[in-house]
């Protein structure tokens, strides 16, 4: 009897170790296949300095495996000739979760378009709106523009979720928009409440603050810039400013403006990006450039950024295409301003009329020379928006909303259309004469490292194309990509970009978007009470 329990006991543990054997085992074995794999492209990783072929599995909308070694996926792509990229992240774009703009945004290897140079208001509402209806990924800070205008006017109510341009910009009477937020300058109590409802966005979860100055020159006050800095820093988050003069003459130049924020942020922290810089600063670039690298090598987070063009886009009410601004301080001419419908340089005559009867219209405008551009997209430290400004149809003006609209059917700048692919093609012709693996690192894990450090804790995920980072991921030509978009034509799509992932869901294959995919995620700082 006792022998018998004794075989029984052993028995037992022999038993049960096989068990607990094989469940380690299955806990820590990987499966062989993957759910996507990217096979024989040449890979850059600009954080880790990886430039090789490689072949990349892909599981579970994460990158799962880089590596030499032959793996194979339920789905494959032959990406020989190819460069496999981070996705491109893109902090100024105007088209965030808006379907025609998320479109052509993907066709330019755009993963992750965000607007946080507006900005939105209510921010809640705006995410709500977003969740499980967008092909990239998407994300906010709150706006200045907005908190103003909900301040100022009690009859303002939002068309688009709190989105600040489609609201103002885009759909001014149903919004009820009276464009008070550019022009009034506020109380003490007013910049109280105005404070209020920025705080009230970064505790639902904002990125930072959009502040856009350059928009409400004589309306918003310094203390309103001091503000958004304080709240910055307490929230541990960044300021993403259009600062306030556009000007390469004194007084009001373009570097006052940025001294005018960058003192904030001496004082109380938080980080800094400052926004199409060229198109502020002018000829006097370079300086700010020089000046932006001495604050990075005190310690204080910021960064210029760039769209690779010497014309911008806007309405044509905005501050500083005034003629006292645009002629003598930014050495332009109005005819340098075009109507972006027609497509017709601007007479006074039809600037005053628009300035009367349609302010908020659509219109490019040169600003800095092309030579400014290049020399500081090539400066080591600038990153690469697009500023993508919202499209309009051709045949009545209406905004371009729908994911159906065909790309020739609309108009707007090109930049919204071609940004990352030109900004390629200009590295490949040597008009900015830097390696490739910066131009990337440019358009993504510099970006992304900028947003991890000022409290988006999620981003340290993307911008790579590494093991246990989001599967956001470009494939494209390097010898062939180029924008096709152009001041008459601003919606055609980008070309030699075939391939776009976005958390590990193809949403360009073969150079055709896909429809019908929502792979997009929010991007977004934790939500506090």
């Amino acid at each position: 009897m006792k022998n018998s329990e004794n075989q029984r006991s052993h028995i037992t543990r022999h038993l049960s170790a096989i068990a607990a054997t094989t469940s380690e085992n299955l806990k820590w074995r990987k499966p062989m296949a993957y759910d996507l794999v990217i096979l024989n492209g040449r890979v850059i990783d600009p954080d880790s300095g990886l430039d090789a072929i490689r072949n990349v599995g892909i599981r579970g909308g994460t990158i799962a495996a880089v590596t030499e070694k032959s793996i194979s996926g339920i789905e494959s792509i032959d990406a020989a000739g190819l460069v496999v990229a981070p996705g491109f992240i893109d902090m100024h774009h105007h088209n965030s979760a808006v379907p025609f703009g998320e479109k052509v945004a993907l066709r330019d290897g755009v993963t992750s378009p965000l607007e946080l140079e507006a900005g939105v208001s209510p921010v809640a509402d705006w995410y709500n709106r977003c969740e499980g209806k967008c092909r990239s990924n998407y994300g906010a800070t709150v706006g200045t523009i907005a908190a103003r205008e909900r301040t100022f006017n009690p009859a303002y109510q939002t068309v688009f979720a709190g989105d600040t341009v489609y609201d103002l910009m885009a759909a001014p009477k149903q919004s009820n928009s009276t464009g008070k937020w550019s022009t009034q300058v506020p109380t003490a109590d007013e910049i109280t409440k105005i404070g209020g409802y920025l705080e009230q966005g970064l505790k639902e979860g904002a990125i930072g603050i959009g502040h856009c100055a350059g928009y409400m020159v004589g309306g918003s006050t310094t203390q309103e810039s001091i503000i958004a800095q304080e709240l910055s820093g307490k929230f541990g988050r960044g300021v993403y400013i259009h600062a306030r003069f556009s000007s390469q003459m004194p007084p009001t130049s373009g570097l006052l403006g940025f001294l005018e924020q960058m003192a904030a942020q001496e004082v109380y922290g938080g980080g800094l990006l400052l926004m199409h810089m060229t198109a502020q600063a002018l000829a006097e670039s370079q300086r700010a450039l020089d000046l932006f690298d001495a604050a990075r090598a005190k310690g204080i987070s910021i960064l210029g950024e760039i769209y690779p063009y010497d014309f911008g886009g806007t309405i044509v009410g905005a501050d500083y295409l005034h003629p006292d601004n645009y002629g003598p301080n930014m050495g332009r001419r109005i005819s340098d301003i075009i109507e972006t419908a027609t497509v017709t340089p601007l007479t006074q005559e039809r600037y005053d009329e628009l300035i009367k009867t349609a302010p908020t219209t659509n219109v490019m405008f040169y600003n800095a020379t092309w030579e400014t551009v290049c020399q500081s997209l090539a400066h080591p430290t600038t990153v690469v928006g697009s500023d993508a400004f919202p499209y309009v149809m051709k045949s009545d003006g209406s905004p371009a909303l729908e994911w159906d609209v065909p790309f020739e059917d609309v108009n707007g700048h090109p930049r919204g259309a071609g940004t990352h692919a030109k900004f390629l093609k200009m590295v490949r012709e040597k008009q900015v004469d830097i390696p490739l693996p910066l131009a990337i690192a440019k358009m993504t894990s510099m970006i992304a490292d900028f947003l991890a450090e000022n409290g988006i804790e999620q981003m340290k995920r993307k911008g790579r194309v590494q093991e246990d980072t989001d599967a956001d991921i470009v494939l494209f030509d390097p010898e062939t990509v180029t924008d096709n978009s152009t001041m008459k034509d601003g919606g055609l799509a980008s070309t030699g970009i075939p391939w776009v992932i976005v958390n590990g869901t193809v949403v360009v294959r073969d150079s055709e978007n896909v429809n019908d995919v929502f792979p997009g995620q929010p991007i977004r700082a934790v939500v506090s009470g």
